[in-house]
């Protein structure tokens, strides 16, 4: 088979990914095997590949395809997340720009839209994973909208209520205005902004009196029900039982007392809005205050705000500032710095808001799982991100779990009366009109009496279920499935959902199954650019994963995503690091464009040099084997992937090949092409984790294959013993190898020219590999001496003193007049760092770091001066 001069990353890795799929390599059935099982971070369904996904992905396919190489029954279930705001977010602007309104459209029309953009949009991402070579068993692929899927949601859903863990309750939510929907504690981002803080005057009834209050949202002045003062302020203790009037609306309220007021803070005196802050609530709560909310679901004001009525909450921001100052309630504005609570969905402000939702008592299922994390049972890597997740678990809040939206799983309770309780809650209609007839006491009920909760549930409510329920271990909790690949073993996910999804997936493992979902969590870094900005589309600063593809191949973006992301830590992408894993992958298919090349002979003997380098290889694959195992161990994948890419470029490349090509024109022996394929099938198995292709290609252009012999099946290297005396003779041996290349360099000595090498061995090291120092640095007779070589070079590794004859090589005066006039300046320079040294002005007063530096200098310049007078002294 004829070996292409250039490696075509576009030609191999369609053939060879066509080629897996064709042989069911990535599908696992349930057998006597080991599994090894990782889930998929279901990406959204709307999405496209960036950057972070793959990072993620190609770290996931490593483990797997590793696994998959150790015999273990290797498998990765895929599948996408219905993603409930982003997806509804997408359809309405699409029905927008067709000129259609989500209001004018019934549910069933507008979920018919959101079925349509699902299945256009919503396999685009994983279509992109398998560009980049994801080793994902596709005939399991998942969607949270899947019938099983969601039916596993509704059960538990029903099961969670039952137990009374699932409630309906009246509180502050946080409230995305832009998505018109609520959202949980954990989806709101706080940022701090730069804002002002008004100092408003209310006029005390019935008096020319005023009172100052501070704030930083004027317009919620229209929902004030009271103004609140420390009872233990002196300055106010005047105004205890008075009222205030709110200006523009003219209201009359109370003035209340609390402690939960700041006297240090603003004036010391608080408005209270109870439909607008979760502190003020409690404060109404407690005061029995009036509830006035003047918003709107988009944020724009209602009927409360008067003749602001249905303007934007920021337009009335600007707006009512100055109408308040030409009404002379503005006392002074100042310049104040906040945190504001951002939508983590679209970006959106958040507006607390007072609404009936459907909340998960969080309290003690944290438990178990913090008590898992902490025992060890679940391991985070790196283990930095414990405390963080320790501080949510023992901090955990009741989750929000209903959304204000259509497109998701819509909330199974059904409502059969005017009451606010008159609901049951059901995994179907039918269910739920038994149990309406029974809680209502009229057997007369039908399915038309009821109507479903409009609510769908939070997205996060189905993908903590998802180790489980892709397995459908809660329909059929006893399945063979189920009991075989659960639990997981690996899961890898970014740090900023290890509370959203992480945290509650280990709360539903230990709810419905009795034990963690998966053993160790995997946290990968960010992905930032060269000035450590996050990648965003928004900054331009994100290259598309496919061009990057297109134009490095996937390897090499394999490669340069994996050489600097060490766990938890970001990884500050160059597109150079591309550049060199694809440099990585053209270095593998030229050293085996170099092998094919020999031609072999059976009659030819093997030279010692042969049997010398193949021994010493053999025991340094062997350490390298066992340093990558050791990484991968501790999910330093990085590491693991820096140890394969020195020992095949610098010690497969650099050096193995050299020991053993055979001379110009010369075949090589039989026995020895054997061992250097052997030797370069093993590289490839420990390889093709991190450069499946260009692994598969050199694998089946060995020799002819079938499907059975595949390298994505074949079997991980054995661990054996090995000689570590040889790597350390070896390494030793190297360096004399490069004293005399670099003698030759520096001298301009012909490497086709053989030269004589004598050694004075006060190290006592072996001469076991005498006879390729001899081969790699083209020495004709290589002597040990006992005494110096008079007129020769010199260099020294340790302590042993190597000479080569400079009679007839060089020019003799040439070289003493270059040596001295080396020696003359290292002299001078010795001189002046003694002259410095011994002021004592500069000793006793310069940093001791900048001291030892200078007497590192003249340390480094008297050895220095001790080899040139040896170098000269040899040369006569």
């Amino acid at each position: 088979m004829a070996i292409a001069s250039q490696y075509s990353s576009k030609q191999v890795e369609d053939k060879w990914y066509d080629y897996w799929m064709k042989n069911n390599y990535f599908h696992s059935e349930v057998d006597e095997r080991e599994p090894y099982t990782i889930v998929i971070p279901p990406p959204n369904v709307t999405g496209v590949l960036h950057m972070g996904h793959m990072l993620n992905n190609t770290i996931q396919d490593v483990l797997v395809r590793k696994a998959r190489l150790q015999g273990y029954n290797a498998c990765w279930v895929p599948g996408t997340d219905h993603a409930s705001i982003a997806t509804e977010a997408k359809v309405v602007a699409k029905l927008r720009d067709e000129g259609i309104n989500k209001a004018d459209l019934s549910r069933e029309d507008f979920l018919q839209h959101a079925w349509d953009w699902t299945h256009k949009h919503g396999g685009i991402i994983l279509q992109q994973l398998k560009k980049l070579g994801a080793s994902c068993d596709w005939e399991r692929t998942k969607f949270t909208m899947d019938d099983d899927m969601s039916a596993s949601v509704i059960r538990v859903f029903v099961d969670l209520y039952k137990k009374g863990l699932i409630y309906r309750g009246y509180r502050m939510v946080n409230w995305d205005p832009q998505a018109k929907t609520t959202l949980s504690d954990e989806e709101v981002n706080y940022e701090e902004r730069n804002g002002k803080l008004y100092f408003l005057n209310y006029q005390i009834e019935g008096s020319d009196e005023k009172v100052t209050i501070a704030t930083t949202r004027p317009e919620t002045i229209l929902g004030d029900t009271a103004v609140c003062i420390n009872p233990n302020d002196e300055r106010f203790e005047h105004l205890k039982g008075k009222k205030v009037i709110v200006p523009i609306c003219n209201r009359s309220i109370p003035i209340i007392e609390d402690e939960y007021v700041d006297m240090e803070f603003g004036t010391g005196c608080l408005k209270v809005t109870p439909a607008h802050d979760e502190n003020d609530k409690m404060l109404g709560e407690k005061h029995n205050l009036e509830v006035i909310d003047i918003f709107n679901d988009d944020a724009t004001l209602n009927a409360a705000g008067l003749h602001y009525e249905g303007k934007d909450r920021f337009v009335v921001r600007a707006e009512i500032v100055e109408e308040l100052e030409l009404s002379g309630h503005v006392a002074k504005v100042e310049d104040y710095t906040n945190k504001v609570g951002t939508s983590e969905r679209t970006g959106a402000v958040i507006e607390p808001k007072l609404s009936d939702q459907w909340f998960l008592k969080m309290k003690d299922m944290a438990e178990p799982a913090l008590k898992a994390v902490l025992e060890k049972d679940v391991n985070l890597v790196p283990e930095k991100f414990l405390n963080t997740y320790r501080h949510w678990m023992e901090n955990v809040r009741d989750w929000n779990i209903s959304r204000q939206l259509w497109w998701g799983h819509q909330i199974p309770a059904y409502y059969y009366g005017e009451g606010k309780n008159d609901f049951v809650v059901a995994e179907n209609l039918e269910e739920a009109v038994k149990l309406a007839a029974e809680a209502s006491g009229n057997s007369a009920i039908t399915a038309e009496d009821l109507t479903q909760d409009k609510d769908v549930l939070d997205t996060w409510f189905s993908s903590w279920l998802w180790p489980m329920s892709v397995f459908n271990g809660i329909l059929e909790p006893e399945n063979k499935e189920i009991q075989y690949y659960y639990p997981t073993n690996d899961l890898v996910t970014a740090p900023e959902i290890l509370f959203f999804w992480v945290a509650r997936m280990i709360m539903a493992g230990y709810e419905y199954r009795g034990e963690r979902p998966f053993k160790n969590v995997y946290l990968t870094g960010i992905v930032r650019d060269k000035q450590r900005r996050k990648m965003s589309k928004s900054l331009g600063n994100s290259p598309d994963p496919i061009e990057l593809i297109g134009q490095y191949g996937a390897d090499g973006v394999r490669v340069g995503m994996l050489l600097s992301s060490p766990a938890g830590n970001d990884l500050m992408f160059d597109e150079d690091l591309c550049k060199q894993g694809s440099g990585f992958v053209n270095k593998i298919w030229n050293a085996f464009r170099l092998v094919k090349g020999w031609e072999v002979s059976e009659a030819a003997e093997q030279p010692e040099t042969a049997q010398k380098a193949i021994a010493w290889y053999r025991a340094k694959f062997q350490l390298s084997l066992r340093e990558i195992e050791d990484h991968f161990s501790k999910y330093r994948i990085s590491d693991a992937l820096m140890t394969t890419y020195k020992l095949v470029w610098d010690d497969y490349c650099s050096w193995f090949l050299e020991m053993v090509k055979p001379g110009y024109g010369e075949p090589m022996d039989v026995k020895t092409y054997n061992e250097v394929i052997a030797i370069l099938e093993d590289n490839l198995k420990i390889l093709h984790p991190f450069v499946p292709f260009v692994s598969e290609e050199i694998w089946q252009n060995i020799t002819g294959r079938s499907s059975e012999e595949a390298l994505i099946i074949s079997k991980w290297p054995e661990k054996v013993t090995f000689e570590e005396s040889l790597i350390r003779e070896f390494s030793f041996a190297s360096e004399v190898i490069s004293g005399v290349r670099k003698i030759r360099k520096d001298k301009n000595i012909s490497f086709k020219n053989e030269i004589a090498l004598s050694v004075m061995n006060n190290e006592n090291v072996s001469e076991a590999f005498d006879s390729v120092i001899a081969k790699m640095g083209n020495i004709s007779e290589l002597n040990y001496v006992d005494n110096s070589v008079e007129g020769a070079l010199t260099f020294r590794v340790k302590s042993n003193e190597y000479y080569i004859p400079a009679d007839g090589a060089i020019d003799m005066e040439a070289e003493k007049q270059k040596l001295e006039e080396e020696l003359k300046y290292t002299e001078g320079f010795l001189e002046s760092v003694e002259k410095k040294l011994s002021n004592e002005r500069f000793v006793n007063n310069a940093p001791e770091k900048v001291v030892a530096i200078e007497k590192a200098k003249k340390a480094d310049a008297e050895a220095k001066i001790e080899a040139l007078k040896a170098s000269l002294k040899n040369l006569g």
